[in-house]
């Protein structure tokens, strides 16, 4: 008897729905040859908008369909969306050997600017955010506001040891690329604290196989190629732009007080949001709360 995974995927059916949601939206899936060696797939307007622009950076574990689902139907009435699949998730792919997130920032920089886009926000979640904070360095004069969810730029080496510790986990490669049911269940719980208190072992297989292990040699080059938390020493420099940073209480993966730490580095431009009962998600696990904190921020409203 065949098993469930075998003759259909429950991932795959989900992402379906997923790209109805962008689809309704007014987004449509594109690609485009960055430059000799790079392939970007991203998601821009139908049609031409006139609205202020905002590019949103997904995180490892999925591509940009996963983590920003919740978004783009509220932040699509009010500003053109830019939402790529950062390079080796999706099908964006590169011939480079260059495995950095600044190489990552480099990326999408040349793909906005050959798309004709001079000046935007950026607003990226964990991996996502290392890329938008690199991106707003580049570039002070074409990035005007930055949103970094659950982004700990700041943590040490040391510091990532201690969580791996702590949270009972040989390496981080299991918590961002798990291989096994067992690790994918293990990295969910860390990432999101409200799940069922079962979920079924071909569901993580099928999640595995769908999704993550696609590109998975050169993603976990990524991981081993980011320059966040392999030193002892921190190199923040501040931004000139105004910051966002939003952060879940409960995050297992960036604490909170990495947050607020961050906030002290990045300059005098910072405003930081803590969403209560969220997690490393926040924009998941609570789309409504996160989309109105994101709003007032890039419209210019004070928050309450």
């Amino acid at each position: 008897m065949a098993t469930s995974s075998s003759w259909f995927s429950l991932v795959s059916m989900y992402e379906s729905h997923l790209r109805n949601t962008f689809t309704s939206s007014g987004l449509t899936l594109k690609s485009i040859n960055i430059d000799s060696d790079a392939h970007i797939h991203y998601w821009s307007p139908i049609h031409p908008l006139t609205l202020p622009t905002l590019v949103l950076l997904h995180g490892f574990g999925g591509n940009s369909l996963w983590q920003w689902s919740k978004q783009v139907q509220h932040l699509s009435t009010h500003f053109t969306l830019y939402v790529p699949d950062l390079i080796f998730f999706g099908k964006s792919v590169t011939k480079s050997s260059e495995r950095s997130e600044i190489f990552q920032a480099v990326s999408i920089g040349k793909l906005l600017e050959l798309l004709g886009v001079t000046t935007y926000s950026v607003m990226g979640t964990s991996y996502g955010g290392f890329v938008a904070y690199h991106m707003a360095r580049l570039w002070p004069d074409r990035v005007e506001k930055v949103i970094i969810a659950n982004s700990a730029l700041n943590i040490t080496s040391k510091e990532v040891e201690e969580l791996l510790k702590e949270a009972k986990i040989e390496n981080i490669e299991s918590v961002f690329m798990p291989s096994s049911p067992a690790e994918l269940l293990t990295s969910i719980r860390l990432m999101q604290k409200q799940l069922p208190t079962y979920v079924p072992e071909f569901l993580l297989t099928d999640f595995l196989n769908n999704l993550l292990n696609e590109n998975r040699k050169e993603k976990l080059e990524l991981l081993k190629g980011t320059t966040v938390g392999k030193e002892d020493t921190i190199s923040i420099l501040p931004l000139k732009q105004e910051v966002l940073l939003v952060w879940g209480e409960n995050d297992a993966i960036f604490p909170l007080q990495k947050g607020y730490e961050l906030k002290e580095l990045l300059g005098d431009k910072v405003r930081m949001e803590v969403m209560l009962k969220t997690s490393h998600t926040p924009q998941i696990e609570n789309p409504k709360q996160f989309n109105n904190i994101v709003m007032k921020f890039l419209l210019g409203m004070s928050s309450s």
